[in-house]
């Protein structure tokens, strides 16, 4: 409500994402609340912008400026502001804590918006893909998934998670079926990550900043929407199949970052991803700590299998490892694919890049020091890829190990041969997933486009 009159002052913390997102759907029409500005982390680049006016509505003629998270406490005592809302993901509870006690210091609220406020609510069957942490394998689960309802004769639509990292107006709302559709976007390293697989497998993929008309757009093309996403957020759109990931590689995290301890509180289905690279005591283990926050969940473990295009060029070979970005920095992994990739294939040589690294991506190295010897695949800009660039040719290895989704070969010219390792789901149970999902599209009826089965009523 607001004070003593006046509308309610606001700052949204985010990273390009959420964010947005919680503005569209809460803030951007509401008379009893201004929102002053955005904060940004996680992602380079994305602060000292705007939120344009043409997202931000009439209300704001300016747009919204979005500035360093270090400049929250300021900004809250210049601006005099009454709520500070976090929205972004896979941050340890306690460092969530302290980012509400700096607001609080300054006199404002902290707070959080929930599922009931933020998801949208579609005409259209909705099967949403989560995980407790970032890199649990959500997107090789999504590509599976699509080609399961392929087969059952649906329709899909894929919508993917924000990842706006340039012109916010012209990526209002995205919609990518071939690559030349990623190369007009000028698309960044990992928003390629994301989409060039589901583009390999036939999908299409849409994305952006307004889920309201990416909803509407998705709609007109699918029977069944996939929901693909990012980081440990819970989903935009309120699904009828919830599946949350956990990931046995990290055992005890299941229930200590925000807000995956949300999502998996919140799933239909928990899936023990990555089964067959962990003990089976390890994989009990995690099972037993998921019954104790969710008892009501499916249980089912899954694998994610490794393979390399060509491990011949790798054996006996000095390598360079890359791997996926987000996975081993946010995401809190010390490797990822490819490291595990390389290292089965019988590399003479792992090399340690961190020493070579040059530029932005020897900043990765200082902001994220429990990244072990892979080169993380970033590049929000040129700049950050051209340091990639530099650091591999500094390295100077026989063959680069590429654990990216992405192909890198095709966005770098490199002097050495790349190897892609490529990762997949599998199941490991029977019924399994599969049985899951088939059990789900049995109970929804189909024959009314207008019905909607709802594990999570509105």
């Amino acid at each position: 409500m607001p004070r003593d009159g006046q509308p309610n002052r606001i700052i949204i913390m985010g990273a390009a994402g959420r964010d947005f997102h919680n503005f569209n759907m809460v803030y951007r029409d509401s008379p009893n609340d201004t929102v002053v500005a955005f904060t940004a982390t996680q992602i380079p680049n994305i602060a000292s912008r705007r939120y344009p006016p043409a997202l931000a509505g009439p209300r704001y003629p300016s747009g919204i400026p979005i500035v360093p998270e270090e400049d929250l406490a300021a900004l809250c005592r210049e601006h005099d502001v009454t709520d500070v809302v976090f929205a972004y993901s896979d941050l340890r509870h306690e460092d969530v804590m302290h980012r509400a006690s700096a607001a609080l210091a300054t006199g404002a609220d902290f707070s959080f918006l929930g599922p009931t406020r933020t998801m949208l609510r579609p005409k259209k069957p909705v099967i949403a893909v989560s995980a407790v942490r970032t890199g649990c394998g959500k997107s090789q689960v999504t590509r599976w998934l699509s080609r399961l309802l392929k087969d059952h004769g649906f329709a899909v639509a894929v919508v993917r998670h924000p990842m706006p990292y340039g012109d916010l107006e012209r990526q209002t709302a995205q919609r990518f079926a071939e690559s030349r559709d990623l190369d007009a976007a000028d698309c960044t390293i990992e928003e390629r990550e994301e989409y060039e697989p589901h583009l390999a497998v036939g999908n299409v993929v849409f994305a952006g900043v307004d889920y309201r008309e990416i909803l509407t757009q998705a709609e007109k093309e699918a029977d069944v929407i996939l929901w693909d996403g990012g980081n440990n957020d819970f989903p935009f759109f309120a699904p009828d199949l919830h599946i949350a990931l956990v990931d046995p590689l990290r055992p005890g995290q299941e229930a200590t970052h925000h807000p995956g301890e949300t999502v998996l509180r919140i799933a239909d289905v928990a899936l023990v991803a990555k089964s067959q690279s962990v003990p089976d005591e390890t994989v009990r283990q995690t099972i037993d700590r998921i019954r104790l926050i969710n008892k009501n969940a499916i249980v089912i473990r899954g694998a994610s299998p490794v393979t390399l295009d060509d491990p011949s060029l790798v054996m006996n070979r000095r390598a360079l490892v890359v791997d996926d970005g987000p996975t081993i920095t946010h995401g809190g992994m010390p490797y990822g694919a490819g490291y595990v990739a390389a290292t089965e294939a019988g590399a003479a040589e792992i090399i340690d890049p961190r020493e070579a690294a040059v530029g932005e991506i020897a900043d990765v190295y200082r902001t994220y020091p429990h990244i072990g010897a892979v080169l993380p695949a970033v590049g929000y800009g040129s700049s950050e890829v051209e340091s990639l660039r530099k650091t591999i040719e500094t390295v100077a290895p026989d063959v680069v190990v590429s654990g990216t989704p992405c192909d890198l070969s095709a966005l770098i010219d490199l002097s050495v041969p790349v190897v892609r390792a490529r990762y997949s789901f599998a199941e490991v149970d029977s019924p399994g997933l599969e049985g899951r999902v088939v059990e789900f599209l049995q109970a929804v009826a189909w024959s009314n486009p207008d019905s909607r089965y709802r594990s999570h009523p509105p």
